[in-house]
């Protein structure tokens, strides 16, 4: 009998509402979580195999920190909380990348440069994106902090793509663009700051007709960067005959040299480049990414050059796991033995030092040992004496 004022219908209804999650959260699932943290450990193994040493800043700490630099994008997608010891307001960080910068600017401020990190973990945020509707995620990624050199660009941007080829991954590709280009020539052209502002929406939403009009004297150049996004070396060919202030032109002197490198040192990666688009790269210094694989929803991750807080010169990138999980080949069915109860211990430490995972019955089981590892979703069991299929 239920308790009096509450229905049976209302147990049910209660029951069913404790599983439910708010929009843009999820459970992961055996075995897809066991995947996901073998995925990201192997990418950590990658980076370290480069000299990038793991660093663990924590899930949440002083807002103000969180929104440094760049940081301050992502301003309106942090959770926030006061904290009941400081009585000052805490985020719960929607990324790594500024935290690295921040350990490196203080614990690690008297370390001579250059600094390579690697990082993974949980971020939050407040909204998902229509490509990306989670709002917990997984990153993994590196930074190199101190250094301007373009072998440091060539070595996050080649690094990226070998960890994730490193997984199986096949058809990469690396869309590279210049967000300061444009800028250049804009500002070449004496663009006034709103106008400026116009021609980079336009840029935005490749719209030619737009563009003529908001662009003014830079108009004509900027119009020619439109069909240009494609294959890198292409595309620099089409830039490299462009007549471009000397600005722009030393850029696409360094863009050139990039793809090279990048090209020679990873032969098999597409390598595009855009020299129009700069929407959400907005606070990079210099070259920026995008990493993607043939016929998978999404990016797989991002990055380039920017600017810490503390003023040093950086570059790295980040990787979602979401993503990255989406382009890896299908997995093998988990091998997990299936231990009747009273199997010795011997028998059983035996079989996972030969490589089996166990699954140990707690109790005697009434028919078919067989069925009873069937319905554990075990894929083998031991019969006492040797590994059967199920």
């Amino acid at each position: 009998m239920a308790p009096r004022g509450r229905s049976p219908a209302s147990e049910g209804e209660n029951s069913a509402a404790a599983g439910l999650l708010p929009a843009g959260l999820r459970d992961v699932l055996p075995p897809r979580a066991e995947w996901e943290a073998q995925a990201s450990e192997s990418l950590l193994a990658a980076f370290a195999a480069q000299g990038y040493a793991r660093v663990k800043p924590p899930l949440i700490e002083f807002e103000e920190t969180l929104l440094a630099g760049s940081g301050a994008d992502l301003a309106g997608q942090m959770f926030r909380v006061m904290d009941p010891v400081s009585q000052r307001m805490m985020g719960l960080r929607t990324d790594i990348t500024m935290q690295v910068a921040r350990i490196a600017a203080t614990r690690l401020k008297d370390s001579s440069r250059p600094l390579r990190f690697a990082y993974a973990g949980q971020v939050l945020r407040v909204r998902g994106t229509q490509l990306r509707p989670e709002r917990q995620f997984a990153q993994a990624g590196v930074e190199l902090i101190g250094s301007t050199a373009l072998g440091a660009d060539v070595e996050v941007a080649v690094l990226a793509a070998e960890a994730v080829a490193s997984l199986g991954v096949s058809g990469l590709s690396l869309d590279i663009t210049q967000p300061l280009l444009a800028p250049a020539i804009m500002e070449a052209h004496g663009l006034e700051p709103k106008q400026a502002r116009a021609a980079r929406r336009a840029l935005d939403r490749k719209d030619a007709a737009e563009l003529k009009e908001a662009a003014g004297a830079a108009a004509p150049t900027l119009l020619k960067l439109l069909p240009l996004a494609g294959p890198a070396r292409t595309a620099l060919d089409g830039l490299q005959k462009l007549k471009l202030p000397p600005a722009a032109a030393r850029i696409v002197t360094d863009l050139d040299a990039l793809v090279r490198e990048v090209s020679a040192a990873a032969p098999d990666l597409l390598v595009t480049l855009d020299p129009g688009e700069f929407r959400g790269f907005e606070y990079h210094t210099g070259i920026a990414f995008t990493l993607f694989a043939r016929n998978v929803r999404g990016e797989l991750g991002r990055g380039g050059r920017y600017n810490t807080p503390a003023g040093e010169p950086a570059t790295g990138f980040t990787l979602y796991l979401d993503s990255v999980m989406r382009a890896l080949p299908p997995r093998p069915a988990l091998r997990i033995v299936y231990l009747p109860f009273g199997t010795p211990r011997t028998a059983a430490a035996k079989l996972r030092a030969e490589g089996h995972a166990t699954w140990a019955a707690l109790e005697p089981v009434a028919g078919d040992e067989k069925k009873a590892a069937k319905a554990a979703g075990c894929s083998h069991w031991w019969d006492g004496s040797a590994v059967r299929p199920v």
